[in-house]
């Protein structure tokens, strides 16, 4: 069984299926996911659609479910024999169900660790009770894991191999596909995979690319997921000039000028792709005080974190404001040499997380597991 509860697990668990699959296609995948991991093969129990809380407040709002889907999965689990339970990221729902399945005495890996370096490093006491085996995907998860005596191994980060393995359409040939002005760069808007998200981050951000776009001779251009409901753009575009566009986030990162990213996965390959940009987060009053008060590193963003310093300007919460975004976009984008200092900087995120197979490593060491319990 394999359980994701977002976007980014949904990637990371369909390319795990696909590797798992072609070392033995025998195996039957039961769990949760998304739609690339069904089409990879897995058998659905619960679609993510149905999993994406964010929030202290949303998650309490929906425990009743929650619990629902838990008691679905431990009857699968029971009735289907699986002996492997695989959990990506998704950390509050994984690792309450990982406590429910270490009684059935079942063998549990996590591949993808929840970010207890950055939170809730109490939680690494519970993941050395309950966790057989962590698959961590950054170097300084595997030390921080290993000196905690927990049996941990550094597979690298999946999206090395995603990128690499892209095919890539040219700067003409993607302006060209999707109708995009070719005497006028791309600002990049990514704001996130979830409603809630969008709704608190989106609009102040629209408001300051349409400013910035008119100042800069930028087009502004919006990614999305290739199933996400873009309907929920429809009211923003009388007011302002942008596109849509889904399912091309790495042409887009490669052939844009600037991007005004939210929080997430998606600071991570803009890094990769050396994109300069600024990082936007906003959520509830009260989620954010409490992540305030738990939160111990000094980034939000993964693109900082992995550099080891503060490369991409980070605006959170009352932050997230179209005077604000305006003015820190103006501060970079007036300054070739500032720009082009990030570009430089940012190079450090691919040098730090280089190598390859990551998928493949990690299903091999999942099928000797398997083959053993």
């Amino acid at each position: 069984m394999i359980i994701a509860g977002e976007a980014s697990g949904d990637l990371h668990g369909a390319s795990l299926i696909k590797e798992i699959k072609n070392s033995d296609n025998s195996v039957e995948i039961y769990g949760i996911g998304g739609d690339k991991m069904i089409e990879a093969g897995m058998n659905p129990e619960y679609h993510i659609k149905k999993m994406a809380f964010l929030g202290f407040i949303e998650v309490i709002r929906h425990i009743p479910f929650i619990k629902k889907v838990q008691r679905r999965l431990l009857k699968v689990v029971k009735e289907k024999n699986i002996e492997t339970i695989v959990l990506i990221d998704y950390p509050g729902f994984n690792l309450s169900i990982a406590k429910k399945l270490k009684k059935l005495n079942k063998k549990l890996v996590y591949y993808i660790s929840p970010q207890i370096w950055a939170w809730g490093r109490g939680r690494i006491n519970k993941i050395k009770q309950l966790i057989d085996k962590m698959l961590v995907i950054f170097p300084f998860e595997n030390e921080m894991y290993r000196n905690a005596g927990i049996d941990s191994e550094y597979v690298g980060h999946p999206l090395v191999d995603r990128i690499s393995n892209y095919q890539f359409q040219s700067k003409e040939e993607f302006f060209e596909n999707f109708d995009l002005k070719k005497d006028k760069e791309i600002l990049l808007l990514m704001p996130g995979s979830r409603k809630q998200e969008i709704a608190k981050i989106f609009p102040e951000c629209i408001k300051a690319a349409d400013e910035l776009s008119k100042e800069f001779n930028l087009q502004t251009v919006v990614a999305c997921s290739e199933h996400f409901n873009e309907s929920i753009f429809d009211e923003y575009k009388n007011e302002y000039s942008f596109k849509i566009i889904k399912n091309k986030n790495y042409d887009l990162l490669k052939h844009s000028r600037f991007g005004i990213i939210k929080s997430g996965t998606s600071t991570i390959e803009a890094g990769m792709f050396q994109l300069p940009f600024i990082v936007v987060y906003k959520t509830s009053r009260l989620t954010y005080l409490i992540g305030k008060s738990l939160i111990k590193v000094n980034n939000i963003a993964m693109a900082n974190i992995v550099a080891g310093e503060t490369i991409v300007t980070e605006l959170i919460q009352d932050d997230v404001n179209e005077q604000k975004i305006v003015s820190e976009c103006k501060r970079i984008l007036s300054d070739e040499l500032l720009l082009d200092s990030i570009k430089n900087k940012l190079g450090i995120i691919k040098e730090k997380l280089r190598g390859g197979n990551s998928s493949k490593k990690a299903a091999e060491i999942i099928l000797n597991i398997l083959y053993e319990a």
